[in-house]
């Protein structure tokens, strides 16, 4: 490229990225919805309905506080169309936006209503076949949970990437409890209780912050990239992930506030919802489990603590794969790390 036209490019970039709608649109893979209701609408990628009598479907389970989105952020950063490739038929379930009316959500509402729901709309779309279910961060602690708790469910595998399985094993985890010994822990949940929830607003602040030095280097970033367009627009792929972030219903941040955080129930394999008890050991499919060793949200040995509690499952692997916590499930090392475990796992079972 020759400088007259690296100038012009980088001037139409610059224009973009400041006055324009940035320098690339999204471009998500196509998909149908198969049902739409509040907070567990279900899409099938297409071309998932064209796989002869597949043996199993996959549902791609989310977190909450992340857009849906995180399956398939771009072309070259989707799980969901890695899936489709690889011969698979991928489905989504998305939660949608999480408001002050949605307060009185808890665990039980996700665990026992709105997964296996999907995963049953999802196995009758080709025939009642089983599920693989894979989820990314909070959304793999919840399939296991979902899985611990119904036993009925069609469910093949289940693959969890970046789940926090041990709380004592989390960034700033003890600091959080020193300093909710001083108020018997009731200061924030009283303070989400209030807010009905913690806002949308709040869980993109908190992303930022664990992604502190990309912030901070960004000015500098968009400097020497801006004549790199296909850079600048990862880069603002990322921006629209964490632009889009929902917040926590209340009732289900206090629980896991209380449950998770303080009590650590999910490390010690037994999870209490008032006077239930969900057991990490009633989960008896194959579970892969996926930890990225520079991973700052969930430090790897939070996912690797499940060797310990999975006692149940038919087989239980764990792998690793660099990145940051978004990283490890879409970013540019998951193609031969993360989705490579994956797609391992799910021709083999082990």
């Amino acid at each position: 490229m020759s400088i007259a036209d690296t100038v012009t490019l980088a001037a139409r970039n610059a224009w973009a990225l400041t006055f324009g709608s940035g320098v690339a649109d999204p471009d998500p893979a196509p998909s149908t919805v198969l049902w739409d209701q509040p907070h567990r609408k279900l899409m099938r990628f297409d071309g998932a309905q064209q796989r002869p009598e597949p043996e199993s479907v996959v549902l791609l389970v989310p977190p909450l506080a992340a857009p849906a989105t995180c399956f398939d952020l771009q072309p070259d950063q989707s799980m969901a169309r890695f899936l489709l490739e690889s011969g698979r038929a991928p489905y989504l379930v998305d939660y949608g936006e999480i408001t002050f009316a949605d307060r009185g959500m808890g665990f039980e509402d996700w665990i026992d209503d709105i997964l296996p729901e999907a995963v049953l709309r999802a196995s009758a779309d080709r025939g009642g076949v089983p599920v693989d279910l894979i989820g990314w961060s909070l959304g793999g602690t919840l399939s296991l949970l979902t899985a611990a708790a119904n036993a009925q469910l069609p469910i093949r595998s289940i693959t969890a990437v970046g789940a926090p399985l041990d709380y004592d094993k989390m960034t700033g985890i003890p600091q959080l409890r020193a300093v909710a010994k001083l108020t018997g822990g009731h200061a924030v949940s009283t303070a989400v209780r209030a807010a009905g929830g913690v806002p949308a607003g709040l869980t993109r602040l908190a992303y930022r912050a664990t992604a502190w030095e990309r912030e901070l280097k960004r000015p500098w970033f968009v400097a020497s990239n801006i004549a790199r367009t296909e850079t600048l627009a990862r880069m603002e792929t990322i921006d629209r992930f964490m632009a889009e972030m929902p917040g926590y219903p209340g009732r289900f941040y206090g629980q896991l506030w209380g449950r998770l955080i303080l009590a650590n129930d999910i490390g010690r394999g037994v999870v209490r919802l008032g006077e239930r008890r969900i057991e990490l050991a009633n989960v008896t499919a194959p579970v892969l489990l996926v930890g990225g060793p520079t991973d700052v949200i969930t430090p790897a040995a939070a996912v690797e603590a499940g060797l310990h509690t999975l006692t149940g499952a038919a087989s239980v692997r764990y792998e690793t794969a660099p990145g940051s916590h978004l990283g490890i499930l879409t970013g540019p090392a998951a193609r031969e790390t993360t989705w490579t475990h994956l797609d391992k796992f799910l021709t083999t079972g082990v």
